[in-house]
């Protein structure tokens, strides 16, 4: 499993894969899961959690309502009994179990997301659940003994949140796409322009690892040179 150790000692570790990426951070004697993937995969990731000897858990982030993100979310709460902390702009839709397909970025994207909304109310829906806590604009959990910051960073989604652990890591869920070679933009966001200006964001956090919700981790330089090529062509194409 891919493990990121900060300055201070404290861990990310990449429990799922795959289809999507959840990860635990694990601070002092605290356990703090980002994203639960699939429910097909709740068995994998709790299988996963047990070997690194994760026996109990403080928080469960979400980044993000999409199915793929928060579907194992009852199974984890079953299971450890954790606070859920998610986006005040998505606490509806987790209470309803449904978020609605993103539109695409590029053409090819476009016209998988036109042709999926017609099947999004099965594509795009999971077992509804409660959140117990809700983030504006940025959550500072160091009031509960944990160096970890929540930022808002729409884009992908309304309420996309990025957590950011020691000052150092930022795991920044569908903010951020690690699968195609030398791009970081991913296939689908509700609003282009918004998403870049959260990748700003994620830049000036000074965070020098950054880890999205779907393949491998993304270089600073990579992001940098991507936020400057798409803030360019924006600019260009007013």
């Amino acid at each position: 499993m891919l493990t990121c150790t900060t300055a201070k000692g404290n861990r990310v570790i990449r429990v799922l894969s795959g289809r999507s990426n959840s990860y635990l951070i694990k601070m002092g004697l605290s356990n703090v899961l980002v994203d639960t993937g699939m429910e097909i995969y709740s068995g994998r990731l709790l299988k996963n959690l047990t070997s690194v000897n994760c026996k109990k858990l403080d928080y469960l982030i979400l980044t993000h309502t999409h199915f793929d993100h928060c579907g194992s979310v009852n199974t984890v709460i079953r299971e450890f009994g954790c606070k859920v902390i998610i986006s005040r702009y998505e606490k509806d839709n987790a209470i309803s179990g449904f978020t609605s397909i993103p539109d695409g970025t590029s053409f090819l994207s476009r016209i998988v997301a036109s042709a999926g909304r017609k099947f999004e109310k099965i594509i795009g829906s999971y077992k509804p659940f409660t959140a117990n806590v809700e983030v504006g604009e940025i959550l500072d959990l160091s009031l509960y003994g944990l160096n970890i910051k929540i930022i808002h960073t729409p884009g992908h989604s309304e309420g996309s949140l990025t957590i950011i652990a020691d000052n150092e890591i930022a795991i920044a869920g569908d903010t951020l796409f690690g699968i195609f070679k030398n791009s970081v933009m991913p296939p689908f966001a509700n609003d282009k322009d918004l998403l870049i200006k959260s990748w700003k964001i994620l830049i000036d956090s000074g965070c020098k690892r950054f880890l999205p919700g779907h393949g491998g981790e993304i270089e600073r330089n990579l992001l940098i040179k991507q936020y400057n090529h798409w803030n360019y062509e924006k600019r260009e194409s007013k």
